[in-house]
């Protein structure tokens, strides 16, 4: 579960994250917020790790008062050759309170982008993690049977 206001830009380089493959956009990423008159500043590294990348930073100075959303969750609904569907879920008080899809075809991209450009970005950056690790996952099969 990301932070609603959190826009990654790309996977961190800090070698901290422990077990960075189970954060919720499938690895630890730097990026910038885009809370109401805090649009663009950086957060330091504590943060990215301890409320960006996490959600439900209650104790973030940036985190405005009323919001609709705590926190964005992903996962990958369906797959086939040609295309992945990603489900959304975005919470408030850890309940569901908004959700939809978004479906990326291999070979023209995202259907339709969602409306909010961080739930967006951070869809992206799930999808990118998703694959990576699936590329590995496959890699290591092939090694693990060529030992065989």
């Amino acid at each position: 579960m990301a932070c609603p206001y959190f826009m990654p830009a790309r996977k961190s380089e800090d070698a901290r994250w422990q077990h960075p493959s189970r954060l919720p956009l499938g690895a630890g990423w730097d990026g910038c917020c885009t809370a109401p008159g805090h649009q663009g500043s950086v957060p330091d590294p504590e943060q990215l790790k301890e409320g960006c990348n996490l959600g439900y930073a209650r104790s973030c100075p940036r985190l405005p008062q009323q919001r609709c959303w705590d926190a964005i969750r992903f996962v990958v609904a369906q797959e086939s050759a040609a295309r992945v569907v990603i489900t959304y879920v975005c919470e408030k008080g850890h309940r569901p309170a908004a959700h939809g899809w978004l479906a990326y075809d291999f070979q023209r991209g995202f259907a339709a982008a969602h409306p909010d450009p961080c739930v967006q970005r951070m869809a992206e950056c799930y999808l990118e993690s998703y694959r990576a690790r699936k590329a590995q996952f496959a890699e290591t099969a092939r090694a693990a049977q060529g030992c065989a």
